[in-house]
């Protein structure tokens, strides 16, 4: 299932790259994707909130929430 995480804290091209290396780390993360605009990231994963969570947080960042994209969203659509 496609979610997609709040995230509080990032303000540059480097946090940036700290969110997508923690999330990408996670089993079974794909298409990970983070907008640093929206303050956002994207994922596909069968992955509990707790360890989307777990991972950003151990990245220095806070989840303000998380919640499931409906059929078709994205962050990154033209």
């Amino acid at each position: 299932m496609k979610k997609i995480v709040s995230i509080e804290g990032m303000t540059c091209g480097h946090c940036v790259a700290r969110v997508e290396k923690a999330l990408k780390a996670l089993p079974g993360a794909e298409g990970v994707k983070v907008d640093l605009k929206k303050n956002q990231a994207e994922l596909k994963a069968s992955l509990s909130d707790e360890a989307i969570r777990a991972a950003v947080v151990e990245a220095g960042y806070t989840v303000k929430a998380i919640s499931e994209a409906k059929a078709g969203f994205s962050l990154f659509r033209a």
